[in-house]
């Protein structure tokens, strides 16, 4: 178990647990060349499929070992992948596999693949929930799953993940990772239009520690960014675990969903409506009143309450929740995850962003049954950078996309400086007795 190496002012404990940037994971994924002209003499990609082709057996077996030689124990199931990758060129540029050989399909495959470093550049930004599975845990035990907004190269955003076990006490574990990772892969090989919805699963051998969801439509091309998860209770003991993030295309953004029941299989679906054109919207763990609850930032500047018939359409722009109100955040508030619901009320935490674009960690108390009214808000930041935490890719940074309730007490993961992911903890009484 993880312990408090160190002590924050009340009310956090601050553990000297980190998640780096790793340059060592890597992932296979698909290089494409271009599919221009693709059957046209000359063409790139066909023309390194001849090249393959004119090789001699002999000549074929041994640069696909030189393959292996290199890449086979940096991947789960490379050989399988190189397959995998030969069919998808072949139905692309209508191959007839009968004509190669199974050492040339997989070399074929291997050329259009790449290592891919997901995670090189950040981790950072994650939000944390229950995982679905809570066999085995005892003594208010709770199993979760914390995902991570992993950047790499291109500065591309995907989203990973890790698993492990939080006490009552404070105390938490984190389950190792392989040395591999996988990418999920599409249900449906032919989604990639930017408006669909589009499913994807892990394969079922793979755990999700060392699963990775990468952009995959036209409008995520430049990355999920900032995942918010939250169980969400339908009712009657029927849970579903839905996601808000910010799909790039490069050159513009939207909300977006991510739902899963098991973290096997995972639906991603555009949000629509006028407030599915904002970043930063956290949904309601259950409906408030009948209808879907989220808190967004709508203006650029302010906090809103949205409510909605339909999870995936957000038409109503919604009303204002709460203003910048101490030096600390005058240039802007936002949340910081999804509300948690305790005995007093909803509890969301929110950044503030004030002098030198210093970002900092507050929390503010929402009523019940009316989370319009703000019962309660802390005058001082809970946690702001300090010392080292300050350097980062994004200097002076503290965010989270969410907290887990263990008991009385609170797990928050939380990004520093957008490069790395530290974790606190601290008692709900503690964070109340902050508010005025």
């Amino acid at each position: 178990m993880n312990r408090p190496e160190n002590v924050w002012s009340e009310p956090l404990r601050i553990f000297d647990t980190r998640l780096h940037a790793d340059p060592s994971r890597v992932v296979l994924r698909p290089f494409h060349l271009g599919w221009q002209a693709k059957n046209a003499p000359g063409g790139r990609a066909l023309r390194l499929v001849e090249d393959v082709a004119a090789l001699t057996e002999a000549r074929a077996a041994l640069e696909y070992e030189r393959v292996l030689r290199d890449f086979k124990e940096r991947h789960w199931q490379t050989e399988r992948i190189f397959a995998d990758r030969f069919a998808e060129v072949a139905e692309n540029m209508s191959l007839v596999a009968e004509d190669y050989s199974e050492t040339k399909q997989r070399l074929i495959g291997s050329y259009f693949c790449h290592e891919y470093t997901f995670a090189a550049a950040a981790l950072m930004n994650p939000s944390i929930v229950p995982s679905p599975d809570q066999s085995g845990m005892q003594d208010g035990c709770v199993r979760f799953i914390m995902s991570l907004r992993a950047v790499g190269e291109g500065h591309i955003s995907s989203i990973a993940f890790r698993e492990g076990i939080a006490e009552p006490d404070g105390e938490f574990c984190l389950w190792p990772q392989a040395a591999f990772a996988t990418s999920v892969e599409l249900d449906e090989e032919d989604q990639f239009d930017a408006d669909c919805s589009v499913s994807v699963h892990r394969h079922v051998e793979s755990s999700l520690s060392n699963t990775v969801i990468f952009p995959i439509t036209e409008q995520q091309r430049g990355g999920l960014e900032d995942l918010r998860l939250v169980r969400f209770d339908h009712g009657g003991g029927d849970y579903e675990w839905i996601g808000t993030y910010t799909a790039y295309s490069g050159s513009s953004i939207r909300s977006e969903l991510l739902r899963t029941r098991d973290f096997r299989q995972f639906d991603l679906e555009p949000i629509r409506g006028a407030a599915g054109r904002n970043k930063g919207m956290a949904l309601f763990p259950e409906k408030i009143d009948g209808r879907f609850a989220m808190v967004s930032r709508q203006d650029g500047k302010n906090l809103f309450l949205l409510f909605s018939d339909k999870i995936d359409q957000w038409d109503d722009e919604g009303v204002l929740l709460m203003e910048p109100k101490f030096p600390w955040e005058f240039i802007q508030i936002g949340n910081c995850g999804s509300p948690i619901l305790t005995d007093e009320g909803w509890l969301l935490f929110t950044h503030g962003v004030g002098a030198m674009r210093k970002y900092a960690l507050g929390c503010a108390l929402l009523d019940r049954d009316d989370p319009s009214k703000v019962l309660a808000r802390t005058t001082d930041p809970v946690l702001t950078a300090e010392n080292a935490d300050r350097s980062g890719y994004v200097p002076n940074v503290i965010y989270t996309c969410g907290a887990l309730k263990v008991g009385e007490q609170l797990l928050i993961p939380y990004g520093i400086s957008d490069s790395t992911v530290g974790f606190a903890t601290c008692r709900i009484q503690s964070l109340l007795d902050m508010m005025e």
